[in-house]
Order: structure tokens, then C-alpha cells, then sequence
């Protein structure tokens, strides 16, 4: 039974060791237009939409047409919870129909 309890603290401090390890590297531009890309996709507001996503250096411009104001203004929301991301310009336009 004490070896299962020190095991297990084993198991947890290197968990709590590569998390903290990783928050400190860079995140990707590619992970982080893969990221936004899924969780736009996946909205039930935005609906995926037909949004592109460019990110550069983590800043990231929204662009692409949607039906409605909170689709745009849920897109950049979405955008800037991203983990690495620095800044969003949104250039997504209301398509009127």
C-alpha cells in the first residue's frame, strides 16, 4: 500500500514537472492556426463559418465572411483564449444577404 502512495506521488511530481516544462517553450504558429481552426469549427455560434486564419509570430488575423456580428466578435474571442497567441486583428466581414 506505501509503495502505491509513493508511486503514485512519483507519477504526479513529473506530471506537474513536464507540464510546467512545456508552459515554458514557444507555441508554434502552425499549433496555434490548427487550435483556432478546430475550436471555430467545433462553436455552435460560429459554426465554422468561412473564416481563414493566418497567424504570424502567435499575432493571428481573422478573415472570411459570416452571417451575423456575434458570429465575428465569437470568432475573435475563441482566437485570443488560444494558448501562444500575442494579439488578433479581426478582418472578418458580415455578409449581407
Amino acid at each position: 500500500m506505501k509503495l502505491k502512495r509513493v508511486l503514485g506521488s512519483l507519477v504526479l511530481l513529473l506530471t506537474l514537472l513536464t507540464g510546467a516544462y512545456a508552459a515554458g517553450k514557444p507555441v508554434s504558429d502552425d499549433f496555434i492556426t490548427d487550435t483556432i481552426r478546430e475550436k471555430l469549427a467545433s462553436d455552435t455560434v460560429v459554426k465554422g463559418g468561412n473564416i481563414e486564419v493566418v497567424v504570424t509570430n502567435g499575432d493571428v488575423v481573422l478573415k472570411g465572411r459570416v452571417e451575423e456580428e456575434k458570429q465575428k466578435s465569437r470568432a475573435e474571442k475563441i482566437a485570443k483564449k488560444v494558448g501562444g497567441v500575442k494579439s488578433v486583428k479581426n478582418e472578418i466581414q458580415i455578409a449581407h444577404p
